[in-house]
Formats: structure tokens, sequence, C-alpha cells
């Protein structure tokens, strides 16, 4: 009877650690599938990444590490410049269909057509890039930008290529000189706009370009990934 009462208790003391145990698990499990970080923003990061300089463009926008209260970011100062930086990236889109951001626009380009060839610019803009040839040119891409003159979820094909997607997901006409997190479905954005059902990506590229308006703007990128929900 002792013995049966020892199993008893022991039992008894189990049963709330194991589930605690069960508990942490699972919330381990979620944590770890649920992001998926793009960039770091180190400098050794930053040697890795592919540097484009557009085709046409006069200089390189230059682009600086920083760090604030919330972590590390980059800086991009684009002055008559237009140059990008690009990682080689597979996303699960099934898995972590959507892309985060957090970024800010010091200094904008109001005024100017974003539509047209000679104002197709903006202080900040984050690609997602799926190959769907064997050329850069028949890639197709959604161009999520921080706009200085159209409003939020507006978008257009880029004046370039219909291929691309102009698609904006923060505005200075609301949040200028300040901090925005965004998010947003690139799943189904691919479907919509591009009439692809994707598994996945294969590239995420940052841009702050100003080549068309020769003009100069500042931005700042922070804590760019893809989740889950």
């Amino acid at each position: 009877m002792v013995e049966d009462l020892l199993i008893k208790t022991s039992e008894c003391m189990l049963k709330p650690f194991n589930y605690i145990l069960i508990v942490l698990l699972s919330f381990i499990n979620v944590s770890l599938a649920e992001s998926v970080q793009v960039f770091e923003f180190t400098k050794d990061e930053l040697s890795t990444l592919k540097v484009r300089k557009i085709r046409g463009a006069d200089a390189k926008t230059l682009y600086s590490l920083g760090n604030n209260e919330n972590g590390k970011f980059i800086r991009a100062d684009a002055n008559n410049s237009a140059s990008g930086l690009g990682k080689e990236i597979k996303i699960d889109l099934k898995k972590t269909p959507f892309l985060n951001i957090t970024w800010k626009v010091e200094k904008d380009l109001s005024g100017i057509d974003e539509n047209s060839k000679k104002g197709h610019d903006y202080a900040a803009r984050v690609f997602v890039v799926k190959k769907t040839g064997a050329t850069p040119l028949s890639n197709r891409a959604m161009n999520y930008v921080f706009s200085s003159n159209h409003d939020v979820n507006t978008y257009h094909p880029s004046p370039y290529t219909k291929k691309s997607i102009d698609y904006v997901l923060s505005t200075t006409k609301e949040n200028f000189n300040v901090w925005v997190t965004v998010k947003v479905n690139v799943r189904e954005h691919f479907k919509k706009f591009h009439n692809l059902d994707l598994d996945e990506i294969n590239g995420v590229a940052i841009m702050s370009d100003t080549d068309n308006s020769k003009l100069n703007s500042l931005a700042y990128y922070q804590n760019i990934y893809f989740s889950s929900d």
C-alpha cells in the first residue's frame, strides 16, 4: 500500500512538470518555425551582399551600418544615385508567406511622378524576386516601396517592366521620419499580380535610388524577415 501511495504521489508530482515541459517544447518549436530572418545588417554580412548599380546611374547609393535601441539597421543615402544590396535566399512561402519590414524615411522625394520613368525613384524599397527563366530580365518581382507621393496599398507596374510590380506599403504622407513596421502576404501578391502560385522565392534586395529624379533621399532599413502569420 505504501509503495502504491509513493507511486501515486510521484505521478501527481510529474504531471504538472510534464505539462510545463510539453508547453515549453511546443513554444520552442513554434518559435523556430514561425520566422526567417533575411538580413542581419552586420559588417560581415555587408561584405557578402551583392551590390548592383543600376545601369545609367551616375553613382552608387551609400549604405552604412548603425544601431539603435531596437538593434542593427542600415542607412541608405541616395544622392543622384542608384544601387541595391541583394541576397540569394530561398524562402518557403507555404510556411512563411508574410514579409515584415521595419523602415524609416528621413528625407523623401515628394513631388516626383513615381509612375513615370523620369520619376521612378523611391527613398526605400524591398524587392522580392522569383527566378522564372535563365536571365534576370525574365524574373518576376514584387517591389515593396516607401512612397513619397502615393497612398498605402496602391500599386502599379514598373514603367520599365511589367514583370515588376510597385506596391506601396508605407508613405511619407502619413509617416515621415518615424520608424514604421509593415507586413504583407507575398505569396498572395505573386498569385494576384503575376498569376504565380509559388512555393518559394529566390532572393530579396533593398534599394534606395534617386538616379531618375536627380534628388537626394535618406532612409533606414531594420528587421526584415518572413513569418508564418
